[in-house]
């Protein structure tokens, strides 16, 4: 770890051990604060911002730099989807069919209402159309990998010099604004609806002591690692095929579908080397999908450098402000009601306010949340990542390139 050029960088080791550090820092903040739990807000967003506004501090203090090797943190997403892909079952699938195409339509239209909301903010600060689409579907719903692979054709495409900038300030608050809203959505829904789980179930992420989820053994949680090694290796194997054919998908999606594959194709009496069934649906599973999940999240939000967006913060926080009024009264007047009115349609819409605005993993924090305090719903750990982490790239292919072209 040396200073060069102003810039401190920290190996995959050190950033990881600082990620499990932030985490730690977040449940001991979240334990002291009444408000932060009844909110349920995560953990890892509560350790995140404040040790990203830490080093935010030390950079405009000495101008010293830290810079993250997150090469890890990739791969505990690839762990944390497969463990979703493990817990999921056909029966839950089967039920998830019509609210899976409800949520999947109702997403298409917020895409669009979402460009059209960022496109009419930049029109009104005299700015191009093309503004406001990286402060639509292309950083918001899409994330810093949509912002950071389409800004440079909008940017040469139609002359606006800071592109990349914008785009990956509105992703950068739109993650902050996704990690927050979640909780509070969630804790309304409830209070107002009076709402409860159908009956209790095992967390698909996150362990309750108090659950009667079954006990968690050192072997057990040898066995639930492997079976998700197997898994990762399946979808990686999976994801070359693709690459074949001209599909390209993140690498999480096909190690999510191998998992779904095992759990459900695979005979449940199948003979294993462990002598042990399948772990689906275990207490070392959740424990890993939790561990993954959340130190992911933390390293996320910690590396972000927020010195970097200060220049544009006036005009990106009035389009993000308006993005998530927005999205907040779409939620609670449509998505809600939509999605059935009962506790499956609260943690969905807890997830939706984390990949409306941010990403896919913040809608599973905020889901994790919601349901280490309140009580599991299997089904919205099922439709919410098959529509964020796959559908919804395929559609802002479509979307983004209409947008850009007619306004």
């Amino acid at each position: 770890m040396e200073l060069s050029d102003g810039i401190v960088p920290l190996g995959t080791g050190l950033t990881t051990t600082l990620g499990i550090l932030v985490l730690f820092v977040g449940r001991r903040i979240n334990e002291k604060s009444r408000v932060l739990r009844e909110f349920s807000i995560p953990d890892p967003v509560t350790g995140g911002l404040i040790f990203s506004i830490l080093f935010g501090l030390v950079y405009w203090i000495t101008g010293i730099a830290i810079e993250f090797d997150l090469s890890f943190r990739d791969f505990l997403l690839v762990y944390f989807f497969t463990t979703i892909g493990i817990n999921a079952s056909f029966k839950d699938l089967m039920a998830g069919g019509k609210p899976l195409l409800i949520l999947l339509a109702i997403t298409i239209f917020f895409m669009i209402v979402q460009n059209l909301t960022g496109i009419s903010i930049a029109l009104l600060f005299g700015q191009p159309g093309q503004v406001g689409m990286l402060g639509g579907s292309v950083s918001l719903i899409g994330g810093h990998g949509t912002a950071i692979a389409w800004a440079p054709r909008i940017g040469e495409e139609y002359s606006i010099a800071n592109a990349m900038e914008i785009g990956i300030a509105c992703a950068t608050f739109g993650l902050i604004l996704a990690s927050l809203i979640g909780g509070p959505i969630a804790k309304f829904l409830i209070d107002r609806y009076k709402l409860t789980p159908d009956k209790q179930k095992h967390l698909s992420v996150g362990v309750r002591t108090t659950s009667g989820q079954d006990t968690i053994s050192s072997m057990g949680f040898l066995d639930a690692i492997l079976a998700i090694h197997i898994c990762i290796i399946l979808g990686l194997l999976l994801n070359k095929g693709l690459v074949q054919i001209g599909l390209e998908l993140p690498t999480f999606v096909p190690c999510l579908f191998a998992g779904i594959f095992m759990t459900n194709v695979v005979p449940k009496n199948f003979p294993r080397l462990t002598g042990t069934n399948w772990p689906s649906r275990s207490a070392s599973m959740a424990l890993i999908a939790e561990m993954s999940l959340g130190t992911f999240l933390a390293m996320s939000l910690m590396s972000m450098q927020l010195w970097t967006l200060v220049d544009l913060a006036g005009p990106i926080l009035t389009i993000l402000l308006a993005q998530c009024i927005m999205a907040l009264l779409f939620i609670v007047f449509i998505v809600f009601p939509a999605m059935g009115k009962n506790y499956d349609a609260t943690v969905v819409c807890a997830g939706f306010g984390g990949f409306c605005l941010g990403a896919t993993p913040t809608a599973m924090a905020n889901m994790s949340a919601v349901t280490v305090r309140y009580g599991a719903s299997h089904l919205a750990f099922i439709i919410v990542p098959l529509v964020c982490a796959f559908f919804i790239d395929l559609v802002n292919a479509i979307l983004i390139p209409y947008f850009l072209s007619t306004f």
